[in-house]
């Protein structure tokens, strides 16, 4: 795990020393080394977490030839069998690491080494000879890498602060990427918060052509959309179980100390118990709570499950005072706006581990492609709909050319256009995704100098598009798992997780389980039972009733939940109102006071006040720390 840096600037009168500052900014993301490289107007570096090969992974790394060289984050937790692969083949290896795997295997197969790398990665390899530069970044999306291109540079980085310190660019704020975080709390898709800088899609890889500064961008992984053959449940019990240890086995790999983040729920809990099945040696595990946190405080759970599975547990307590003491350090860690408040306990809880190990688990992604939230209730709306939406299209079919096209417009002015929406597109009108904080009316209604930018849902209804196969469960799970558990759930544990110095490993996002997950009907996933209930993530239920507690397996699903929702209603120090009538507050100059006002009133009182309330804080003290 590392953070790698880059440029390739002919203007920079010393770009070695230019890259050795923008390492300097994310130098949390490997403690342990640096390294740099200079070829030219192009130099590239790395600050390095040591897990694998403590000794002979230092990069740069270059080919004897001198002509590839490389910078890397992640894991590529095959490298072992594809190093024995390319042995045969010919290549020859002076280390053991996986870095130099990527590097033999990008000489061996050229850019579609990346098919065969089982991992979480963001890499650049540099072509001395051709002066290209070859950038590539995971299937899911679990490692993040930013670009930015102008002015005849061309900047890349781990983390936005570090293209931010090259000062390069003019650091200008993207007022559409305030607009989206507005609506879904975290700055979605490819879109950075400051102008010039753009996200590296996951499953995609860039190309630079330095003679012409030429940017390439391509996909070269999807989830897949087909179905896979029949199985009966106890078949398809086995499958799920071998593909989830195998994940599990995998990310154990390390020449450190590797823990589990556990916080009772049944995903973590459901790591923990396959690390004890693959694993003989003692195990550390870690979770957090809450002074006064009531249900929020999970950390009951988390013990019950490390007494059952006997791990070494281990466990902290945090309050408002944290919190409070905590948000210059979350905005600066984030880089973008970021209104998640499971960062809170993520972030210490990566704190406490750590202490004791430097490479943790977690379950991350089984919610998005096991059906974890409250995918019934979307379904049946849907189900609702698409029914309200077969007799309008008939109703309208029999009107008059000219009626028609008045009622069509109408209803599009006055919120039901859904009655007319055709029913085979009415999942992407709907565009279900995980937050709707502000609606367009009210963003206008708060902020009248808004951009004249695009609905944000539609940002989701594009991936929608992507969503092809007829199975409406499918595509939300598609749209959930390229959307919402990108750019928040993993930029929050990759952020929080590195801010503390360690690595976070995530076995649900094992390609090879989520491609034969995603090839699973929806009964493997949401079963909707005869007593009118529903069982949610339901082969990892199965998996988990005979290795864990049946407290565990039937208890509610609560998130990674906090207390902050609470604090915000309550405000009893006035953090949060003071922040936003302070007469410095960017947020009050920006928006419009009497809407700001009006929020902070209701936010006692109503839920949905508050958690606007809460993504304007969190915005108001991003501001403070960047503007």
């Amino acid at each position: 795990m590392c953070g790698i840096v880059g440029l390739y600037a002919p203007g920079v009168a010393d770009p070695l020393d230019l890259t050795r500052q923008m390492a300097a900014v994310i130098a949390h993301r490997g403690p342990d080394d640096e390294g740099f490289l200079q070829d030219g107007a192009f130099a590239m570096g790395m600050r390095r977490l040591s897990i694998i090969d403590l000794a002979g992974g230092h990069q740069p790394m270059t080919d004897e030839t001198g002509n590839l060289s490389i910078v890397y984050n992640g894991e590529i937790y095959n490298y072992r069998e594809l190093r024995e692969t390319l042995l045969a083949r010919g290549r020859r290896f002076r280390t053991n690491s996986d870095t130099e795997v990527i590097l033999r295997a990008f000489e061996e197969y050229g850019p579609q080494c990346v098919h065969r790398f089982n991992g979480m990665f963001a890499f650049a390899i540099w072509d001395h000879s051709a002066r290209k530069l070859f950038i590539a970044r995971d299937r899911m999306g679990v490692k993040p890498l930013y670009y930015a291109l102008g002015d005849g540079a061309f900047v890349f980085g781990s983390e936005v602060k570090a293209i931010v310190a090259a000062q390069l660019f003019p650091k200008r704020l993207r007022p559409e990427a305030v607009w989206h975080y507005l609506s879904f709390r975290y700055i979605p898709q490819s879109t950075c918060i400051w102008e010039q800088v753009t996200k590296l899609p996951p499953g995609h890889y860039l190309t630079l052509t330095t003679d012409d500064m030429r940017v390439a961008v391509e996909r070269y992984w999807d989830i897949p959309d087909s179905d896979a053959e029949p199985m009966d449940r106890p078949g398809e019990l086995a499958r799920f179980a071998e593909l989830f240890e195998d994940a599990v086995r995998l990310r154990l790999i390390a020449d450190v100390p590797v823990g589990i983040l556990l916080s009772g729920g049944l995903d973590s809990s459901a790591v923990a118990a396959a690390v004890r099945r693959v694993h003989s040696a003692p195990v550390k595990t870690f979770s957090i709570g809450f002074r006064d946190g009531g249900e929020a405080d999970e950390s009951r759970y988390a013990r019950i499950v490390a007494d059952t599975l006997g791990t070494d547990h281990f466990e902290m307590h945090v309050g408002q005072e944290e919190f409070e003491a905590w948000m210059p350090e979350f905005v600066w860690a984030a880089d973008e706006p970021l209104a998640d408040s499971a960062a809170l306990p993520l972030y210490f809880v990566s704190q406490l581990a750590a202490k004791h190990v430097k490479v943790v688990l977690s379950g991350e992604g089984s919610d998005e492609l096991l059906a974890g939230y409250q995918f019934e209730s979307i379904l049946s709306y849907l189900a609702k709909a698409t029914r309200q939406a077969r007799v309008g299209s008939a109703v309208l079919a029999s009107l008059p050319n000219g009626v028609g096209s008045f009622v069509r417009r109408l209803a599009k002015e006055r919120s039901f256009e859904r009655l007319f929406v055709p029913p085979g597109d009415m999942l992407r009108h709907l565009a279900p995704n995980m937050t709707h904080a502000f609606t367009s009316a009210e963003k206008r209604q708060l902020w009248p100098a808004a951009p004249r930018v695009e609905d944000s849902e539609e940002l989701v209804r594009r991936v929608y598009d992507r969503a092809v196969n007829g199975d409406d469960l499918r595509a939300i799970l598609y749209v959930f798992s390229q959307d919402w558990l990108v750019e928040d759930l993993l930029m929050k544990a990759d952020k929080m997780t590195m801010a503390a110095s360690i690595e976070l490993r995530v076995p649900f996002l094992d390609y090879r389980l989520v491609e034969w997950l995603t090839s699973r009907p929806a009964s493997s996933k949401l079963m909707f039972n005869g007593n009118g209930s529903v069982t949610r993530k339901v082969l990892l239920r199965e998996y988990a009733a005979s290795r864990l507690p049946r407290e565990i397996i039937e208890r509610p699903k609560v998130g990674f939940a906090t207390p902050v929702m609470t604090w915000i209603k309550k405000d009893r120090r006035g953090l949060v109102s003071n922040a936003l009538r302070a007469p410095g507050s960017w947020v009050r100059s920006e928006f419009h006071p009497q809407e700001l006002d009006r929020l902070l009133a209701q936010a006692p009182h109503d839920e949905r006040s508050a958690t606007q309330v809460w993504h304007l804080y969190v915005l108001e003290a991003w501001a403070q720390r960047w503007l």
